[in-house]
């Protein structure tokens, strides 16, 4: 069989792959994306949800990856505003002076991490990082705020703290959205940018590369370049093109969601990013009607086997209790957990917090058999994604004798293209025109974007609800089945939309969303009661959902 050519060919479709892609397709380069599991769906879809500058690491030095970060985190605002919004974001402190020594240390090479932040040493951070941030800026400026301010603001807060800063960051509501939009408008290109999620990787032959997309026949291709940007996979994508390298030296991150009124209320739209007890950086956000905590940073890896454990769980209910002592907290406010190896460069000896988050391109020359150059795809912040890519694609550009045709900076990515200046107005101008509430008109606007227009007009004024998650349709779900690359149930209900994320999943919720995902994409009944317990035993096993065990048959 002859293997089709092709200028790149991108293994790893998280973050960092589908922005290459993306590049590389609107340069026109011809490029193929494929993943081994879902778009988003490893160490990409478990992140802080953060878009940020990193403010921890001017502790490490990193000017520039802050000054990157901060700028990519304006661009994003711009970008894709129906899906990254600016975050308010108050740090508590709980001493004057103190800290500034460490943080000297830390510049000076030591592996130990300042347990107490003083409140000179903040103010002196929130400066640097504002003038730092000023590129693009759309944002304002840090305050300092009084403890007596701080107490009033956030009332559950401990009184043990002497002030807090306030700055802005900016949220991302769903990671896994915004990395599906990105291969969607890469492959939107042409017919020149292919991407395959659930592809099996069959290795390497005679300098072809073999891949087993779900349904059809096996693709093998002859690549010019291999860009490996498989996370935490990198070192074993390496190995099966018979190229082994150590490149990967990740460490875990752990996160939970509870169902708490009474905190969220209390943060009133703000994230607390505080220190715990053992010094580690924290934080607490509302996140779709729930709230996110997070996070540990405890070297791991295996990605494939990865999960919230329960010293984590106690890490963070403990640390809770601590700064907000007012509140109650136990583990059955825990609607969903997760967690992802960060795929930081290999560094041993160096404490898990303090491995560098910028990124690197190691290069794989060409080898005997193999006649492609692998670059990886080492490192890197979820927000600096496209800076990442744009680095890469311009050396991929120079390598195959092209010019860069369009820039990404000012590129709005899939949902963010024409969005209203106006939510409000279009939401209004929505709901005359098909008949729905203004206010469900906005809340699919800042779901989908742009799109939620289609799915508007598919609703109509009183569409069928899916059981136990009343802010989703019917209609809707057909929609993304129609148009979202989905294989199994759980790409519906961790990815495509936010129903495990936010404690909406029910036996009957999932048996309805099996049930349409049978009627759209020809799935029979015992397919899907087989994607009924795939998804159902992922969820209680990695996640922690509380679902009942009962019999999760297809035949209700």
């Amino acid at each position: 069989m002859t293997a089709r050519q092709v200028d790149v060919l991108i293994l790893g479709a998280g973050v960092n792959g589908a922005g290459l892609f993306r590049d590389l397709a609107a340069q026109g380069v011809s490029v193929v994306l494929a993943d081994k599991g879902d778009y988003g769906g490893g160490s990409s879809a478990a992140p802080s949800r953060l878009i940020h500058g990193g403010i921890k690491y001017l502790e490490t030095g990193e000017l520039r990856l802050v000054a990157q970060s901060t700028l990519e985190r304006n661009l994003l605002l711009k970008n894709a505003p129906h899906l990254v919004h600016p975050l308010e974001t108050v740090i508590p402190i709980r001493a004057w002076v103190k800290g500034a020594g460490a943080v000297l240390r830390t510049l000076m090479g030591s592996t130990t991490a300042p347990r107490t932040r003083g409140a000179l040493l903040i103010w002196a951070g929130l400066m640097a990082y504002d003038i730092l941030g000023a590129r693009q800026r759309v944002m304002p400026r840090h305050r300092m705020w009084s403890r007596a301010r701080a107490l009033r603001e956030i009332p559950p807060l401990t009184p043990r703290i002497k002030a807090a800063g306030r700055y802005f960051d900016a949220h991302v509501t769903h990671p896994e959205r915004l990395v599906l939009e990105l291969v969607q408008d890469g492959a939107r290109e042409g017919p020149h940018a292919r991407a395959f999620n659930h592809a099996a990787l069959l290795g390497a032959r005679d300098g072809d590369i073999g891949l087993q997309p779900p349904a059809g026949a096996a693709l093998w291709l002859r690549p010019r370049v291999v860009v490996n940007a498989a996370g935490p996979w990198i070192d074993t994508v390496n190995a099966a093109l018979g190229a082994p390298s150590r490149f990967i030296g990740g460490t875990k991150g752990s996160h939970v969601v509870l169902d708490h009124p009474g905190l969220r209320a209390a943060l009133n739209g703000r994230m607390v990013y505080f220190e715990a007890d053992d010094g580690r950086i924290c934080l607490a956000f509302p996140h779709l009607d729930r709230v996110l905590v997070g996070s540990t940073d405890i070297r791991a890896d295996d990605p494939d086997a990865v999960r919230c454990e329960d010293p984590e769980i106690a890490y963070f209910l403990d640390s809770l209790r601590a700064l907000f002592p007012g509140l109650s907290f136990d583990e059955g406010q825990i609607v969903h957990a997760y967690s992802g190896i960060r795929p930081l460069p290999a560094s041993d000896g160096t404490a898990a917090g303090l491995i560098s988050r910028d990124h690197s391109t190691p290069e794989l020359p060409p080898d005997g058999a193999r006649p492609w150059p692998i670059l990886s795809m080492v490192g890197g912040k979820w927000t600096t994604f496209r800076g990442f890519a744009e680095e890469v694609a311009d050396d991929l550009l120079t390598r195959l004798g092209r010019t860069r045709r369009v820039g990404t900076d000012v590129l709005p990515v899939g949902g963010g293209r024409g969005f209203p200046a106006d939510p409000g107005a279009w939401a209004e101008a929505m709901a005359r025109d098909t008949g729905v509430a203004p206010a469900r008109a906005r809340a699919l606007l800042f779901r989908y974007g742009t799109p939620a227009a289609a799915i508007l007009r598919a609703e109509g004024a009183r569409p069928a609800m899916l059981p136990g998650a009343p802010d989703h349709s019917l209609p809707e779900i057909a929609h993304i089945l129609r148009h979202e690359s989905v294989v199994h149930l759980d790409d519906l209900v961790l990815r495509r939309t936010a129903l495990a994320i936010t404690g909406q999943v029910s036996v009957d919720g999932l048996r309805a969303l099996a049930a349409q995902a049978g009627a759209v994409l020809g799935w029979d009944a015992a397919r899907e009661a087989v994607e009924l317990e795939r998804c159902a035993s992922l969820l209680r096993a990695r996640h922690r959902t509380p679902l009942p065990q009962l019999e999760l048959s297809a035949q209700s």
